[in-house]
């Protein structure tokens, strides 16, 4: 069975860092997409991050290009997602998320497996 688990997640001023990890089974880095997504009272749940089979290719949203990072550690079966320059628009949970081939890396609807998600709170 494909399982994610989200952790990393916490209360953090503006301006700081957190990484957020996801710890997977189920599958290899190496023949899926990975992705990280947020949702919030105020949006609906959007693509942050994504990295293709083996992490050759990365994607980024907009509003976090050059403030986050996606990597993965094939080893640990670990992805991960670091935020800096956090912004309180940043404050949503998050959850990483896998599939495949989904058309459109950072689309929520072309990813099968999701985790728990993991709260981040900036102020």
């Amino acid at each position: 069975d494909v399982q994610l688990v989200e952790s990393g997640g916490g209360s953090v001023q503006a301006g700081g860092s957190l990484r957020l990890s996801c710890l997977v089974s189920g599958f290899t880095f190496n023949r899926t997409f990975v992705g990280w997504f947020r949702s919030s009272p105020e949006k609906e749940r959007e693509g942050v991050a994504a990295a293709s089979k083996g992490g050759r290719f990365t994607y980024y949203a907009d509003s976090v290009k050059d403030r986050f990072t996606i990597s993965q550690d094939n080893g640990a079966k670990t992805l991960f997602l670091q935020m800096n320059s956090l912004t309180p628009e940043d404050t949503a949970l998050y959850y990483c998320a896998a599939d495949l081939e989904p058309q459109s890396p950072l689309s929520e609807q072309w990813y099968s497996y999701w985790g728990q998600g993991t709260q981040v709170t900036v102020s």
